[in-house]
């Protein structure tokens, strides 16, 4: 592997006017495939085969017109005064009027004929029924509802536009190229160069250009979650930049060891390019395996995501390479650009790595127990984890959906914005209407329900709608409690004489993911951690320290689902992320978090322990090994972990929750397992394990194919070809 990465890179040097260009012209096609292709993002988390969604599909199939999206609008009175005065009411009648002729509006109520008023007159609830779902609802139609109700405004009512209608994607804006000016300037530090870090920078944006391009060009052919994109992004430009930096920090070593250009780039391209590539496998594995648990949605973000790292590793061994024969010398701080020689530098100029290491191989045991009983402690929050879908009530303060989820329950209570739906259907109108009448009286009673409507049947009085209002917000576990129990209670009725029952709503939605993603994360962690497990131990030849990448990954991400549900969920130092409502975390960001976390912590596995075992199959001792891997890959490990966590970290600075929560825990995942695992419990751990640590059992050595990493073959072909031939044209 490290042979044939070595001529990759050689060639790609060679030819780089003709690899830039190729690129530039793949980045254009996929820039304008995206522009031509380019379709509708959903914010659709539903999962087939659940009871929430045969009720809604139900629902898309026997009673169209009530399956679209729809909009609450809520008006108030002044305080202390009622809607009922004469003026009011022909306020509220015109607002009616107008939402029921809005572009896509099937219809509205009006509420004094609904009855859709607060016990103190003071609050109504206009409710307009859309023909499409809301994903479909265009930004005009958005705009035209949200801007309804200017006469209601100036008779001096307040009227604030809710419901699903109102669920809007994410916009990723300026606010997290915070992020990557940070990246910067860690880069230039590092580097010392601001050629060097201009080179690295550039490259992982072409590369996170030329995949989310195709990502996008892609959207009109699949339902794109509204997440993806956003997720794709992120670790599109964290994986880019840390991977072109790792190679890039080996070429100028190789430099200054008295290697011309080309010979640099080639061998820096074999030996971290082969870290890079099985890195970034690994990652791509994590994301991939999200396909295992069998929900569209999540596999979407998924094998977006994996794409958008696969073509980072693509454009790192082929594009850096190239711009580096741009660069040539110039990639070395002015200082270090004249030196020919390799020499070693004194002992007295080691650098920070060499010492950390020595003192973490000192103090191994203490450290070893400080760092996981400290990570074990901040693993506590996450016993009380809770998990559910967004609701508007826990979006940024301000934006109108918030405010009309708050005058909803100022008016209402908390169960008006989260009205479940039951829907009943049969072969009969007689037994339709017998079958909602039995489902209302067995509900009658039941613990924390406030209120069924009466049904609403569709034209051919096959199916039934009915409300059921609960006195408990959509978030509320009393309100997952009531779920379970109204299932419970109407099982018996469902299926009986060709009748069906089921109950839907975003609250029953929530639940539903939650159980579909717990039941299925055992066999995505099986398949996951067991593929990755299997492919380190190809690369490092070893059963320890797969094991123990695998152990260190768990305080990881223990301690990172703590530290979320601390700030996300309990509010806990909410205002230092711009938290204005602590609430469950989305449904989906356990399992997600694991599979990127896992795959990122992989990554500096691999760079670290990678060099390690390098100088152990070159004959160092394993202490000694333990300190050079240190020693050479700790600034740049460091660097790649701070220009990641301010990546990540520049996500938390939206406004929308979900996106700020999946930053945050990818920030604070990535400070821990790389400052704490894999460069404090890593080292003190394999110098502990000595020789043992890179023992394989021979008849396993025998049957796992050697794939070079370490590149001993490609020195070995170095050193019986000491002038390397040139790679012929056309390679």
């Amino acid at each position: 592997m490290a042979t044939l990465l070595y001529r990759l890179g050689r060639a790609s040097f060679r030819r780089r006017r003709l690899v830039v260009v190729l690129w530039l012209v793949l980045l254009a096609a996929l820039g304008g495939a995206a522009v031509a292709f380019m379709g509708p993002t959903s914010t659709n988390f539903s999962i087939p085969g659940t009871e929430s969604q045969r009720a809604i599909d139900a629902l898309k199939r026997e009673f169209p017109e009530a399956s679209g999206a729809t909009g609450t609008i809520v008006v108030a009175a002044p305080e202390g005064q009622q809607l009922g005065t004469p003026d009011r009411r022909a306020a509220v009648t015109e607002l009616v009027r107008e939402a029921g002729t809005l572009p896509g509006v099937v219809g509205a109520l009006d509420p004094f004929t609904t009855g859709a008023l607060s016990q103190d007159g003071r609050h109504a609830l206009v409710q307009v029924q859309f023909a499409e779902q809301a994903d479909e609802i265009t930004e005009a139609q958005r705009e035209a509802y949200e801007h309804s109700g200017s006469a209601a405004t100036a008779a001096g009512l307040r009227v604030e536009h809710g419901g699903e209608v109102m669920s809007s994607v994410p916009e990723v804006g300026g606010t997290e190229g915070i992020g990557v000016l940070i990246a910067l300037v860690v880069l230039v530090v590092t580097l010392g160069s601001l050629v060097a870090a201009g080179m690295t920078m550039l490259n992982a944006l072409i590369g996170v250009g030329a995949g989310m391009a195709g990502l996008y060009a892609l959207s009109n052919a699949i339902e794109l979650t509204s997440t993806a994109p956003v997720l794709a992004l992120m670790l599109g430009l964290a994986v880019g930049i840390d991977y072109s930096l790792f190679i890039t920090s080996r070429y100028r070593q190789n430099l200054l060891e008295g290697l011309e250009p080309e010979e640099a780039a080639g061998r820096a391209i074999g030996t971290a390019g082969s870290a890079v590539l099985f890195a970034g496998v690994t990652v791509v594995i994590a994301l991939a395996g999200l396909a295992v648990v069998s929900i569209p949605f999540l596999t979407i973000m998924g094998l977006a995501a994996a794409g958008t790292v696969a073509v980072a590793v693509l454009v790192a061994l082929t594009l850096l390479p190239a711009l580096l024969g741009f660069a040539g010398r110039r990639i070395l701080p002015r200082r270090l650009r004249r030196t020919a020689t390799g020499a070693e530098p004194a002992a007295g100029a080691e650098g920070f790595g060499f010492r950390w290491a020595r003192l973490v191989i000192r103090l191994r045991v203490p450290l070893i127990l400080v760092a996981v009983l400290g990570l074990g402690a901040l693993a506590l929050p996450a016993a009380d984890m809770r998990v559910a879908l967004p609701d508007h009530g826990t979006a940024p303060q301000g934006t109108p959906q918030r405010e009309a989820a708050d005058l909803i329950t100022e008016g209402f209570g908390p169960g008006f914005n989260n009205r479940l739906a039951l829907v009943v259907s049969s072969d009969s109108p007689e037994r339709t209407g017998t079958v909602a009448q039995e489902v209302t009286a067995v509900l009658q009673g039941t613990e924390n329900l406030l209120a069924v409507s009466p049904p609403n049947l569709s034209r051919d009085r096959l199916t039934a709608l009915l409300a059921v209002i609960p006195t408990t917000g959509p978030t509320d576990p009393a309100t997952e409690t009531l779920v379970h129990q109204i299932r419970e209670k109407v099982a018996p009725i469902d299926g009986t004489a060709g009748t069906e029952v089921a109950l839907t709503g975003q609250t029953a939605v929530g639940i539903d993911v939650s159980e579909k993603l717990a039941d299925a994360m055992p066999w995505y962690l099986l398949l996951v951690v067991g593929l990755s497990v299997l492919l380190l131990m190809l690369v490092f030849r070893s059963l320890l320290v797969p094991l123990k990448a695998a152990l260190g990954f768990l305080l990881t991400v223990g301690a990172t689902f703590g530290l979320t549900v601390l700030v996300f969920q309990q509010g806990h130092l909410s205002e230092l992320v711009g938290l204005d409502t602590p609430g469950p975390l989305v449904s989906f960001l356990p399992i997600l978090l694991i599979g990127i976390l896992f795959g990122l912590a992989m990554d500096y596995e691999v760079f670290l322990v990678s060099r390690m075992r390098e100088d152990f199959v070159h004959g160092d001792t394993p202490t000694q090994a333990t300190i050079n891997g240190m020693g050479h890959g700790a600034r740049v490990v460091t660097a790649a972990a701070l220009i990641m966590t301010s990546v990540f970290a520049g996500f938390v600075l939206l406004d929308d929750p979900v996106i700020k929560s999946m930053g945050f825990a990818l920030a604070i995942g990535v400070a821990i397992d790389a400052f704490v695992v894999r460069m404090t419990i890593v080292p003190a751990v394999i110098s502990l394990l000595g020789r043992s640590a890179w023992w394989l059992p021979g008849w396993l050595s025998k049957l796992l194919p050697n794939v070079d990493i370490e590149g001993e073959r490609l020195r070995q072909h170095l050193a019986t070809d000491p002038e390397p031939a040139r790679v012929p044209a056309g390679v």
